[in-house]
């Protein structure tokens, strides 16, 4: 990994910064991933500014794509930090962008519902050009991605619930009918997400990537963290952003954005259908989180995922009542 010097280095050669004027590094709390984050404050002459330097090692792959997938959002009209500079050296790399300061959605979570629930609007128009993006005029030669959610990808994830938040976390074993059953239904899900037509979707959609920037019509949206972007069923992001542990809703705010998202986009379904193939993405993407929080919490010793797993083991219970076609999840998320 790259020393302070030379990060310092990077950032002076990416501000244009003389060798007099002043540069401060500041780490940022970091964010459950191999991701190194500092705020860059920086004096040239009589006026400053800061930016923001993200620091990425060879673990993840997707961290190399991000800068790529910035350009490609600013250009279709999604609202996103600007990148200064990148550099990725064989899979370690640095990125300097804007900074956006300290406010997101999740700093928000007690305001007022009035001021919540516009931006919570905002933020599915703004994610709502990120969906409407046709998949045939996405420049694939140019802009790296990660696999799309696939058969083998949703099998993945239940796995990961299953061994790390059943087994890890909660020490809960299936029996081999029981386990089978579950299986089968859980395969039937994915089927059902992937039968759909195929969105770009941001992946990872909660209250803390999205940041909350005041600009010329007022505080808008800016979406982070989007470099596991790839292609699938665009409910994931809703009920990401719907259902997010982080944060807490009553059923009539989350209605009412259900229903903005729908006015913006049914997608030729019917109210209800919406409604069931919103909370069957609820309970693939809450398995995916509970799955983490187990990983994180537990394996990986960062306790403060821990208090994310009961608003997040609430959510799965809502969600697989909501659906109705998932009988065996519900019961060992009611166990």
């Amino acid at each position: 990994m790259k020393s302070p010097e030379e990060l310092a280095a990077f950032v002076r050669e990416a501000l244009g910064l003389a060798p007099g004027d002043a540069l401060e590094l500041r780490p940022l709390a970091g964010r459950g991933s191999d991701r190194a984050y500092y705020r860059a404050r920086y004096d040239v002459g009589s006026h400053g500014g800061s930016a923001i330097l993200t620091h990425y090692g060879a673990a993840r792959v997707e961290n190399s794509y991000y800068a790529g997938i910035a350009a490609f959002l600013a250009g279709v009209g999604v609202p996103v930090p600007s990148v200064i500079r990148h550099r990725d050296e064989g899979g370690e790399g640095m990125v300097l962008q804007e900074d956006l300061g300290e406010t997101d959605l999740w700093a928000l979570r007690d305001a007022p519902w009035e001021v919540r629930g516009a931006l919570y609007r905002k933020t599915l128009e703004a994610v709502h050009r990120l969906h409407s993006h046709p998949e045939r005029d996405f420049p694939k030669g140019r802009v790296r991605l990660m696999e799309e959610f696939s058969p083998a990808y949703y099998r993945w994830e239940r796995d990961y619930f299953k061994t790390n938040f059943l087994g890890v976390l909660r020490g809960v074993g299936l029996e081999d009918g029981e386990g089978r059953e579950l299986e089968s239904e859980l395969d039937a899900l994915a089927g059902r997400l992937l039968a759909g037509r195929r969105r770009l979707v941001h992946r990872d959609l909660q209250s803390q990537n999205v940041m909350l920037r005041q600009g010329a019509g007022g505080v808008e949206p800016v979406l982070i963290d989007f470099q596991g972007m790839r292609f699938g069923n665009r409910f994931y992001d809703l009920a990401s952003l719907l259902c997010d542990p982080y944060v807490a809703f009553s059923d009539g705010q989350r209605l009412e954005l259900l229903e903005h998202a729908y006015a913006l986009d049914g997608e030729g379904m019917d109210w209800g259908r919406f409604q069931t193939s919103f909370w069957e993405a609820a309970a693939q993407r809450l398995m995916q989180a509970l799955g983490a929080y187990g990983m994180l919490g537990v394996v990986k010793g960062l306790t403060g995922y821990l208090r994310h797993v009961a608003p997040a083991l609430g959510n799965l219970r809502l969600a697989t009542r909501n659906a109705g076609s998932l009988p065996r999840l519900q019961a060992v998320a009611e166990r």
